[in-house]
């Protein structure tokens, strides 16, 4: 008899962007720029107490973050990472094998594996021909055995966001008695006014959890954290089932101080705001369909031909992310490296 659970072995391996010595990466939704020298400082002087444990419950970024969004702390899960706080959500809502994690599907490709690592049942409903969440067709598809539904806005890896509006609907539709997680890991990439912002929904909707990350606008991805505002006893069932000491004291140094600086690294967003709308433009000159994002990267969806596509641009020295049979995911970068992936793109002929 197997020590290990049988349904591990299909289990897919989360696959981290590649990383080739010489050869531009744009695989992986980083920012190009490393954290701002005060928010390095805060990181070196947590590192000096690197003998002392963390603090477990992760009180002083805790309280900065319910002052910066104008909450109680209770109503705040610190975690390592969003994915981290996506596992949590599998672990508190499902019991059972036949309870189901809804999502849409291409999206995050952790939903997968976090809902099997709880043992629960997926349910993927496909994207909409314009790449979007078809979210009348996530609520109807809800059954009694639906216990949470993961909506990924802006959507990784297509870049479309959902509407204040859809969302509005979709939760009236969906009703109180399912959690529902709106992933917005890249919100603060937004441009168009009418995308959900979660938080100015929590209030109306206790069901609703909102998940963010300090791994992209923020910089500090390889630090992981990540953070959920809901309802106190949903919040509270998260931190129970929270690793001890996961999230470190140099990430919460960082993640405080990156928030003090908050003008300065958010000001940056709007140079990758343009060059997205370079890149994609150029991408549509060339005959590439590239569905609106508003997130740091854009989306070709180029089915069979993805996995020769990113060949080519690995070939031309840059690194995309093929998400095969569907498309490719291309990061946004600084000008000359998106020049780089532009260059490669409009001489492929796959």
């Amino acid at each position: 008899m197997s020590l290990i659970r049988a349904d591990l072995e299909s289990l897919p391996a989360y696959v981290p962007g590649r990383a080739i010595p010489g050869a531009i990466k744009l695989a992986s939704n980083e920012v190009p720029l490393p954290p701002p020298p005060a928010v390095l400082a805060a990181i070196a002087e947590a590192a000096a107490s690197a003998n002392r444990y963390p603090d477990l419950a992760v009180s002083a970024l805790t309280a900065r973050l319910a002052d910066a969004l104008g909450v109680t702390a209770e109503r705040i899960a610190v975690g390592c990472g969003s994915v981290s706080l996506c596992q949590q959500l599998v672990q508190v809502t499902c019991r059972e094998t036949t309870d189901e994690v809804m999502f849409a599907w291409r999206s995050f490709e952790a939903y997968p594996i976090v809902t099997q690592i709880g043992a629960a049942t997926a349910r993927t409903l496909p994207l909409t021909p314009d790449f979007r969440h078809d979210l009348d067709a996530m609520a109807t598809a809800v059954t009694p055995n639906t216990r949470l539904i993961l909506v990924c806005s802006p959507n990784n890896p297509t870049g479309t966001a959902v509407t204040h509006a859809e969302f509005e609907r979709f939760l009236a539709a969906v009703g109180p008695d399912v959690l529902v997680a709106l992933d917005e890991a890249y919100h603060e990439y937004v441009t168009d006014q009418d995308v959900v912002d979660g938080m100015t929904l929590l209030d109306a909707h206790p069901n609703l959890v909102v998940l963010r990350t300090f791994s992209k606008a923020y910089r500090l991805a390889g630090l992981r954290v990540g953070y959920a505002v809901g309802a106190p006893d949903v919040v509270l069932a998260l931190r129970k089932v929270c690793s001890p000491f996961s999230v470190s004291s140099g990430a919460q140094a960082g993640a405080i101080a990156a928030l003090d600086h908050a003008a300065e690294l958010l000001a940056s967003c709007a140079e990758v705001v343009s060059e997205r709308t370079r890149v994609r433009d150029a991408l549509l000159a060339a005959g590439y369909t590239v569905p609106p994002t508003q997130a740091n990267f854009v989306w070709l969806p180029l089915g069979e031909r993805s996995a020769p596509f990113a060949a080519h641009c690995l070939d031309h020295k840059v690194i995309v992310r093929p998400f095969a049979p569907d498309g490719v995911r291309v990061t946004v970068s600084t000008p000359e490296e998106n020049d780089a992936f532009v260059d490669a793109a409009a001489s492929f002929a796959g």
